[in-house]
């Protein structure tokens, strides 16, 4: 059902980013409603293919992936998460046989993962002809919001330059934002939408230096998340066709970041290291690095009128414990359900009460846990080594925090 019969759009639905959140949810509708759709992408659909950076997938995601036939097949398991803070006492251990599961999660890459979903969508779309329409390489310019004379919304209109170029607008129901990151300030005066205004935004002080590193003695399918006072740092197992390696994920001072990036291989490995230790042996090798700096925006209320973010169109989020793109997928099954009977705003509405709960949770954990163990001095310290430990001995607590980790709040 829609509310727009007097006028009837050219679209039911309209996706913006073909990114993997963007991809699923297209995956999604397709398979499980009649509506019409249309995607919108500012890359070429094979750009994302050749991105090679690493994704950490939860056992639940997995699940909603392979559902789709969306998983890569390329995908190197996590058996154990090991969590340490450097200096101090006190270590949680969780294993993947506690739970009955072949693994708590998964690396991938980017492209492997866009790949596998657009392959699914190529097979969705010869199964259910002209129901979904694809604009690759057109960036959206702006979304329209126009008030009718009795007060409510007509349909949204997209405005998107074709190939780069060309002006193209289209009607539809409703608006999904997929596409990775926040509006600027120009783009949410622009895209007409106030809930845009209302983001909570943190700047963490913290640059993330990511990259592809070996080890001597890599232990098989074990994670890595090791606290500092600089920031976390995560060891993922990434295995390439030159054997067993891992992701990166190191937080640290913007300045900081900087000059380890700009440093040889042996004393970038060396200071890696030492900040992590030696349970692996020495670091042997580094792959290039790139940085990203690190803050949260996340939007109060991801809804306005026709308009619905999800994945980091809603939240961006820290990467401590890899819960971002997993958010995302979740956002993108629960929005897939709620649409299977109504393209409306009270469909937006009631999808933005029932993720709340999930968004809020994940967005707390992950806002508090680098803040928490990054306040200097030994007292601190301590008592952090004395959570991790009660955490270790007491399988609730436990239990509790692996399975949000691995499927999040649903309903």
């Amino acid at each position: 059902m829609t509310d727009t019969a007097a006028a009837a759009p050219d679209f039911d639905v309209a996706i913006v980013g073909a990114g993997p959140v963007g991809l699923a949810l297209a995956n999604w509708l397709l398979r499980d409603t009649d509506w019409r759709i249309a995607l919108f992408d500012a890359r070429d659909a094979d750009a994302a293919a050749r991105d090679p950076r690493a994704l950490a997938l939860s056992h639940g995601s997995r699940v909603l992936l392979e559902a789709i036939g969306g998983w890569p097949a390329r995908a190197t398991p996590i058996t154990h998460i090991h969590v340490s803070q450097r200096g101090h006492f006190g270590q949680t251990h969780i294993r993947r046989e506690d739970y009955g599961i072949p693994a708590l999660g998964h690396v991938v890459q980017y492209g492997d993962l866009s790949a596998a979903l657009n392959a699914a969508l190529a097979a969705q779309m010869q199964r259910y002809p002209n129901r979904l329409t694809r604009y690759d390489h057109t960036p959206v310019e702006r979304v329209e919001q126009l008030p009718r004379a009795d007060g409510s919304v007509a349909p949204a209109r997209v405005r998107a330059l074709r190939d780069g170029r060309h002006p193209l607008a289209v009607e539809t129901a409703i608006v999904i934002q997929a596409e990775g990151g926040l509006f600027d300030d120009t783009r949410r005066q622009a895209a007409g939408s106030r809930y845009l205004h209302h983001a909570r935004r943190r700047d963490y002080g913290q640059t993330a230096i990511v990259a592809h590193v070996r080890c001597a003695t890599p232990l098989e399918g074990w994670a890595w998340e090791r606290f500092t006072t600089e920031g976390p740092l995560a060891l993922l197992p990434q295995h390439d066709a030159h054997g067993p390696g891992y992701a990166l994920v190191w937080c640290c001072a913007p300045d900081e970041a900087r000059r380890r990036v700009g440093l040889p291989d042996a004393a970038f490995l060396a200071e890696l290291g030492a900040a992590f230790g030696d349970r692996m042996g020495h670091f042997t090798q580094a792959g290039p690095r790139h940085t990203f700096a690190l803050g949260l925006q996340a939007q109060r209320a991801p809804v306005d009128r026709r308009v619905v973010a999800i994945g980091n169109a809603a939240q961006t989020i820290h990467p401590v414990a890899g819960q971002g793109f997993n958010l995302g997928l979740r956002d993108a099954f629960e929005l897939a359900r709620t649409l299977r009977d109504a393209v409306t705003p009270a469909a937006l509405a009631r999808f933005a009460r029932e993720r709340a709960f999930d968004r809020a949770v994940t967005i707390g954990l992950t806002d508090l846990l680098p803040r928490a163990f990054a306040v200097p001095g030994r007292p601190f310290g301590h008592l952090r080594g004395i959570a991790l430990t009660l955490l270790e001995c007491v399988p609730p607590l436990k239990h509790g925090l692996a399975r949000q980790m691995m499927f999040g709040q649903r309903n």
